[in-house]
């Protein structure tokens, strides 16, 4: 049975290994790094842009000449937190630099556990298992000029499409089975990463510590879920009062706040409004 890698420490445990992470950043990004450390909860100081942030996996290449950091997130409204630590991480390379060279090579892998939820501006879903953001300018008639090569790759299992490559299509296997099916996860084991990243999270290889670990994670997670639906539930109730107040019909009501019939005639009877 797999650990679940929709929990951080489990998560952390798996891509802090360095033939999960260097078979991980090869099968996502095409390249073969050596890495010396691979830090967790890093911090920069002094902070970058006044703005004090934290990735969840961080890594330099032996060379110096690549930065990975792996970020995992349950939910899917963080899309510009991503963006801001994407250009935080090109950003923080001038801190010493004489000039504006870029020597580093930046690479931001997001790992979703969840569906979307969100929809692009004109208001269609996004229903995508991969998103590439590649920071190279075009020409007029979209020729690419290869100046930087930094990347942002956005990873959702939830979204499986058909052309997904088999490389990226291990990864993304190993992250939905651990999650629906840890019992019996049907996965390559032939490729190298998947294999060590199973040992490493088969619970009878989890330790007393980790477990416990695992569990104090799992229950954090549910009680911010938890007061985030409450907030949630709270802003609903506040903004149907003020219609309620303005004699806003109660159809209206129950439209424009998704509570239901029931629930917004009683919040009116509080309030004292009768219908």
């Amino acid at each position: 049975m797999l650990g679940n890698l929709d929990n951080e420490v489990i998560f952390k445990k798996a891509f802090t290994n360095k033939i999960v992470f260097k078979a991980f950043v090869r099968d996502i990004l095409g390249i073969e790094i050596e890495v010396d450390k691979i830090e967790t909860e890093k911090k920069f100081e002094p902070k970058i842009g006044y703005v004090d942030f934290e990735l969840d996996i961080f890594a330099e290449s032996v060379d110096k000449r690549i930065v990975i950091e792996i970020q995992k997130i349950e939910y899917d409204h963080h899309f510009d937190r991503f963006l801001h630590y994407f250009l935080m991480l090109i950003a923080e390379q001038q801190k010493n630099a004489k000039e504006y060279n870029i020597d580093q090579t930046v690479y931001v892998i997001v790992v979703l556990t969840a569906p979307y939820t969100i929809r692009e501006k004109d208001g269609k879903p996004i229903l995508d298992e991969v998103l590439l953001l590649k920071l190279n300018p075009q020409t007029l008639q979209g020729e690419v000029r290869d100046l930087y090569g930094h990347q942002f790759v956005c990873l959702n299992p939830n979204h499986p499409e058909p052309n997904t490559p088999k490389a990226i299509r291990d990864w993304l296997d190993l992250i939905y089975q651990s999650i629906h099916n840890p019992q019996r996860p049907a996965l390559n084991t032939d490729n190298e990463g998947i294999r060590k990243a199973m040992e490493l999270i088969s619970f009878e290889n989890l330790t007393p510590e980790e477990r416990a670990q695992a569990k104090n994670a799992e229950a954090a997670k549910i009680t911010v879920a938890k007061l985030e639906a409450k907030a949630k539930e709270d802003e609903k109730v506040n903004i149907a009062k003020k219609l309620l107040r303005q004699k806003v019909a109660l159809e209206i009501v129950t439209n424009a706040t998704e509570l239901p019939l029931d629930k917004v005639k009683e919040i009116a009877k509080e309030l004292g409004i009768n219908y």
